[in-house]
């Protein structure tokens, strides 16, 4: 997570972002879907979401523009605290998980923002309304958030299966159970979860990805998990990453029926797929050997 300590005068002065900037506009998306949990966290069952929203800010943008504004926009694509935008902005507070908590539409939600040379009202911020709740905190199956509104992401399944690009530490690969793309525990522990609607996004509705069986995934070649995963945001962190996360759910959870295609994943020419495949088939080895 190194690039996070890049620009950090920029993240914190919105006139470097945008020359002249009086206001933050941001905007949440609910994109709760109905469903059983997966292994995939729910932002990524449908598609992308960056493409999704950066539409709906053009069209914000041109009116803005209508009323004399200069804008700058962004969604998870630039250096703006998002988060502490939105708390200050009354979209919600921060949550024991770091994660911003709606009292309508709980965790489930993506975040924008507009940086405006228009000079806006501002909105009262959130409070906090967790008060002794600690359910994120006990559901983290790492035990990544280490203190309320603190989490260490060299624990976090999130990090662990996207953002991290080498192997996946030993001794964390049997908590990160059946997850193959991020981590959706904390939010499904959050009492305020209660509230969630199903968005009327169709565009997050599951894909057919969500729900396959895992030794299905490591059949794919390099064009078969482009095609299988255009336009989705799990297509950016390639084949390679994927199936080293899925060898490591089956190692978890898998059987020896998975076994085959764990031992063609321990052959595969990409290093990174073949040592968590040899990992995977063996866990299910030793599984096997008790019964």
């Amino acid at each position: 997570m190194a690039w996070l300590e890049r620009n950090a005068d920029r993240r914190t002065n919105p006139d470097l972002v945008l020359p002249g900037a009086k206001s933050v506009i941001v905007l949440a998306l609910n994109y709760w879907q109905r469903g059983e949990p997966s292994g995939i966290a729910r932002y990524a069952w449908g598609d992308d979401y960056h493409d999704i929203i950066d539409l709906k800010l053009d069209a914000l943008d041109a009116w803005l523009q209508t009323h004399g504004g200069r804008q700058r926009q962004y969604v998870d694509t630039g250096p703006v605290l998002e988060r502490d935008f939105a708390a200050l902005s009354g979209l919600g507070w921060h949550g024991k998980s770091t994660m911003l908590i709606h009292p309508k539409l709980g965790t489930w939600f993506f975040l924008a923002a507009i940086f405006t040379t228009l000079e806006l009202p501002a909105d009262e911020p959130a409070r906090d309304h967790c008060g002794k709740c600690t359910a994120c905190i006990t559901a983290c199956p790492t035990g990544a958030i280490t203190a309320p509104q603190h989490v260490d992401a060299r624990l976090c399944i999130s990090y662990l299966t996207i953002e991290n690009k080498g192997p996946i530490p030993v001794e964390l690969r049997p908590l990160v159970g059946h997850r193959i793309y991020g981590c959706d525990a904390c939010l499904d522990a959050c009492p305020w979860n209660r509230f969630a609607q199903e968005s009327r996004e169709v565009r997050f509705a599951a894909r057919e990805f969500v729900g396959m069986p895992l030794r299905d995934f490591l059949a794919l070649d390099d064009e078969a998990f482009r095609t299988l995963f255009r336009g989705s945001p799990i297509k950016r962190i390639k084949r390679a990453r994927f199936l080293r996360n899925v060898c490591v759910a089956l190692g978890n959870v898998g059987t020896v029926e998975d076994l085959p295609a764990l031992e063609k994943a321990a052959r595969d020419p990409d290093p990174l797929i073949a040592e968590h495949g040899a990992w995977g088939a063996e866990r299910i080895r030793e599984r096997a050997a008790t019964l």
